[in-house]
């Protein structure tokens, strides 16, 4: 799934420093990697582009490594175009160790850019990926199960500079403070909206 713009772009807000720290000694795989893949992993798109190591068709399962192959895997908008959310993360679940690591950046619904792409097929929440913790009441439609490690949203330059996007952000990290951001969600979120989200979820097996 080559998505080269959308990746430029998220890579600028950061998520390339982030990949940084995290990729030493780890074994990665890079979803729907397009032309833009990851220094040292191992990138997976359905075309054939400069950098792509496996060229598969994402909404086709099994993906063609094995059980517990990679430490880290990144879907870097990417997520929102495949046929089903729910198969995919349960071949993420697949592919990644115990503990491991799945590096997930999507637009939140409230982006403009979610509309734009017609290849869009999902609109996402900082809550969409609750769906895969053992204690959601609707969790037995999927045995794949991630915690949630963080959740990061960027926002509009207004809304950076007025302090906005930090509140936000700091919610999200501590539960106590949930509701806050899920007021703006529910109820200001197409006034004040957010871009990308970015979520670290743990494996669990």
């Amino acid at each position: 799934m080559s998505t080269v713009n959308a990746r430029q772009i998220e890579r600028n807000d950061g998520v390339a420093e982030f990949i940084g720290q995290r990729r030493k000694t780890r074994k990665l795989l890079d979803i729907g990697c397009g032309r833009n893949k990851i220094p040292g992993a191992v990138g997976i798109d359905k075309v054939p582009l400069p950098g792509v190591d496996v060229i598969h068709d994402l909404n086709s399962y099994p993906y063609p490594f094995d059980d517990d192959s990679f430490d880290e895997i990144y879907a870097i908008h990417v997520i929102e175009h495949l046929d089903s959310i729910v198969r995919a993360m349960e071949e993420i679940h697949r592919l990644v160790k115990p503990d491991g690591r799945v590096i997930i950046v999507t637009p939140h619904y409230s982006d403009y850019m979610s509309w734009n792409d017609p290849t869009h097929k999902w609109h996402l929440s900082t809550y969409s990926f609750r769906y895969f913790r053992e204690d959601y009441e609707s969790s037995y439609y999927s045995k794949a199960r991630f915690e949630t490690e963080q959740i990061h949203i960027d926002m509009a330059r207004l809304w950076r500079t007025l302090g906005f996007e930090h509140l936000m952000n700091f919610c999200l990290q501590h539960g106590s403070l949930r509701f806050l951001s899920k007021f703006w969600e529910g109820y200001l979120s197409l006034i004040v909206r957010a871009g990308a989200m970015r979520f670290v979820l743990r494996v669990i097996k």
